[in-house]
């Protein structure tokens, strides 16, 4: 008997599905394309069955993260589609959100995405940014994400308002032509030499309950250039200021970080790996040192999307969008490191 993904003892059975990606759906991430196909089906159900190679792109195993082409065959293996009653009551318990705005047309939006809010719903979370703005804003046709951003990390998101923006976005990223500096406050100083580095990356995952290997939480490591899930990964990182907190002996670094490459936990693995871990992350820090910082009051990972540099997809401008600090990151710092990074001017990317 067939073992359908979340099925009720009275679900009837399912069948496996053969999908093809039309012109409208080319460059779409494939858990976005499940996620429009299976409605109904809970994210985490869709996540699962991606990472068990149960669907299948041009009858090959896939990631969420996979780029669909036109003509694309997707598998689809049987799964239970909730009922039209429990999908409405679903989408009702979707709170209505906007979110601050950097910059809004008719074809895309930029947001100032708040820390604890994850970019979608899925893996335990119920909904994210993406679907609260749909729901607060019922009467938009498109409205998809361009990129994402860890759960924990603010700063500017995108949003694509048209199809033909959401490809024409999504192909800067994907060449590399986007210019994505992050603040990082990082344990210790930082070497003044160290600006460049190039260590693979390699998802796993951690055990889940009873020992189960595909359960756990999903974690990223360097691995060496020759493992066999390596990916190339560059981050580049400059100085921006030194100091210790008040009663400490030992210093920190406020870093500016620009991405070369777009791969998961990036910017965390790779400081963590190079002994210098990002003030509060509970995934690549360190337990005891998270815990005092949240007596100081630093409740959240010290990461934040500041700058954002993209060509517009209509106007083909060249757009350079800046979110501010938050207050709560702002509190950590010293008056003189606010005030110097308030005249900071605006980073161009690196060469």
């Amino acid at each position: 008997m067939k073992n359908i993904i979340g099925a009720k003892p009275e679900a009837a059975a399912a069948e496996v599905r053969f999908l093809t990606v039309d012109e409208n759906s080319a460059g779409q991430r494939l858990d976005n394309y499940l996620f429009r196909h299976l409605k109904g089906v809970p994210k985490t159900h869709v996540y699962r069955i991606i990472r068990s190679g149960e669907v299948r792109i041009n009858k090959g195993r896939a990631q969420a993260e996979s780029r669909l082409a036109e003509g694309d065959l997707v598998r689809l293996p049987p799964v239970r589609v909730a009922s039209r009653t429990e999908a409405d009551a679903a989408q009702a318990a979707v709170p209505g959100r906007e979110f601050p705005l950097l910059l809004e047309d008719d074809a895309m939006l930029a947001i100032d995405k708040p820390a604890g809010v994850a970019v979608h719903g899925g893996s335990g979370v119920s909904f994210g940014v993406i679907e609260q703005l749909r729901r607060a804003r019922p009467a938009a046709r498109f409205l998809e994400l361009v990129h994402r951003l860890d759960r924990e990390t603010s700063g500017v998101l995108l949003v694509a308002k048209k199809r033909s923006a959401l490809v024409a976005l999504q192909d800067q990223f994907r060449d590399r032509e986007t210019g994505k500096t992050y603040l990082a406050l990082v344990e210790r100083d930082w070497p003044a030499n160290r600006k460049v580095l190039d260590a693979p990356l390699a998802k796993y995952l951690l055990p889940g309950p009873d020992g189960a290997a595909d359960g756990g939480e999903r974690r990223v490591r360097v691995v060496a250039k020759d493992h066999p899930d390596a990916m190339r990964a560059v981050t580049l990182v400059r100085v921006l200021a030194r100091f210790a907190l008040a009663g400490e002996a030992a210093g920190c670094s406020l870093l500016a970080v620009t991405i070369k490459t777009g791969r998961t936990h990036q910017i965390r693995v790779h400081l963590a790996s190079a002994g210098h871990p990002i003030a509060g992350d509970d995934k690549y820090g360190v337990f005891e040192r998270n815990k005092a910082l949240q007596k100081r009051g630093l409740k959240r990972m010290f990461l934040h999307a500041w700058r954002l540099q993209f060509t517009h997809p209509v106007s083909a401008e060249r757009i350079a969008l800046q979110a501010d600090l938050p207050p709560e990151l702002q509190a950590l710092l010293p008056q003189a490191v606010r005030e110097t990074l308030a005249l900071h001017p605006f980073a161009q990317p690196h060469d």
